[in-house]
């Protein structure tokens, strides 16, 4: 893309190579060679301290005023060269930008006003806030992940936090959450019928599905409250009150980190190039986890033919893409620890028609289908493959996978990321990017 094209410098500049750096006519007399020499030995001192005087003082004109036309343009040919990031070092004059005006303080000391860039950033904002559901003991994984969003990507656009919870914030988590942004916060409870059994769900059943994946170890297998999670975040969080005045959302989970500095809007980027759903990592899910869930997915497909997006992405969750929807699940899936999307896209009909379908299943009690599954085959199947983008710019942990960004030029050599390419996930044999890209380019 254009805006990360470095702008050319001065040598580079065509059809003035040969530009005679001095205006004068040629002599009559053709003059000797030490003569010559030592004139075009002057010329280049005189061009030299002129470069120099520019580079340290860009507002002095007076001398540049009086050179010839020739001369004159070879020296503001440097404008273009004295502020340009080069392999040789980064050049800042110091006399570039608006005089400060500096505060007084008590003790007559001078301040130069303070640079928050997020209010300085001169451009619109999308309606968008960052998500997290977070209990009160995850405070300080919480203020670890807030201070690594803010510092990498939020200072320069200052979006609005929202922070859930099956039970009353504490007056110190909220407290200290306050403290790391200087954004908007708001915290709300979950209703209780977003965080419990629903009338149809047999909990004895349920109570012995997790005994059984408990002791065969299955990841969360015998956890209780992590169902409940999975299921608010599979089909209920987008509808909680304070979520209704946003249209796009980031999910941020305690304990993450992020690489890499983002210097433009990624909402306003979803929003220009109409993306709906958006992920870092893509991985195989445990197959133990989810044994009927794809056959759910068949049947509510057979009982909504033409339901599934023209150009959609299939292709990325199929074992046999030959044989369509009769193909097993691959268990490919988008890691929705991060996600960024349109909440517009799961308050659909066709998303809500399809949860429903999903939860009626009790395959989220009974066995243990995770969000991510959920919302993976349904950002397949409903949306665009033009809807979804991978964020290969964004490096991103959560324990234990990372991705960081593979352009060693575009990305680590002038300090945008601080991470280890060859440690991404997406170079592991259980990572399903390559997958993606693959379909993605096609």
């Amino acid at each position: 893309m254009s805006k990360w094209r470095r702008r050319s410098s001065s040598g580079e500049q065509s059809g003035r190579r040969n530009m005679p750096l001095f205006g004068h006519r040629p002599l009559q007399s053709r003059p000797s060679h030490s003569f010559r020499l030592r004139r075009s030995g002057i010329g280049l001192i005189i061009l030299i301290g002129l470069a120099l005087i520019y580079l340290s003082y860009p507002s002095f004109q007076p001398l540049t005023r009086s050179l010839p036309a020739s001369l004159l343009t070879a020296v503001h040919l440097l404008k273009s060269w004295r502020n340009t990031q080069n392999d040789q070092g980064r050049w800042v004059s110091a006399n570039d930008g608006l005089d400060p005006t500096f505060t007084i303080s008590q003790s007559n000391l001078k301040y130069p006003p303070d640079v928050y860039p997020a209010r300085m950033n001169p451009f619109k904002r999308s309606n968008a806030t960052f998500v997290s559901l977070v209990r009160n003991q995850d405070i300080d994984d919480m203020m670890m992940s807030m201070r690594t969003v803010e510092d990498r990507i939020n200072r320069k656009f200052g979006y609005p936090w929202v922070f859930l919870n099956d039970e009353p914030f504490k007056r110190e988590f909220k407290k200290s959450v306050r403290s790391m942004t200087r954004s908007q916060v708001f915290f709300g409870l979950i209703p209780k019928q977003h965080w419990s059994y629903p009338s149809f769900i047999d909990q004895s059943r349920a109570a012995q599905a997790r005994k059984l994946m408990g002791e065969a170890n299955v990841v969360y297998g015998n956890s209780e409250s992590y169902r409940h999670m999975c299921r608010y975040n599979a089909g209920f969080f987008f509808r909680h009150p304070l979520m209704l005045q946003f249209d796009y959302y980031w999910r941020v989970e305690p304990g993450i980190q992020y690489y890499c500095d983002l210097d433009y809007d990624p909402f306003l980027f979803m929003q220009a190039n109409q993306k709906v759903y958006s992920f870092t990592v893509s991985l195989l899910e445990y197959q133990a986890t989810i044994p009927s869930l794809w056959k759910t997915v068949q049947d509510f497909l057979h009982r909504n033919p033409g339901s599934m997006a023209t150009n959609n992405s299939l292709e990325f969750i199929l074992a046999d893409p030959s044989k369509g929807m009769e193909s097993d699940y691959n268990l490919c899936h988008f890691w929705s620890n991060f996600e960024l999307a349109d909440m517009r896209f799961w308050r659909s009909p066709i998303y809500e028609k399809f949860f429903d379908h999903i939860d009626q299943s009790g395959g989220i009690f009974y066995e243990r289908w995770g969000d991510a599954p959920i919302h993976s085959i349904a950002a397949a199947l409903f949306l665009k493959k033009e809807q979804i983008h991978q964020w290969d710019d964004i490096g991103y942990y959560h324990h234990p996978f990372t991705h960081c960004p593979s352009d060693i030029k575009r990305f680590h050599l002038n300090g945008k990321c601080f991470c280890e390419p060859s440690e991404s996930f997406d170079n592991q044999p259980y990572s399903c990017t390559p997958r993606w890209r693959e379909i993605n380019d096609k």
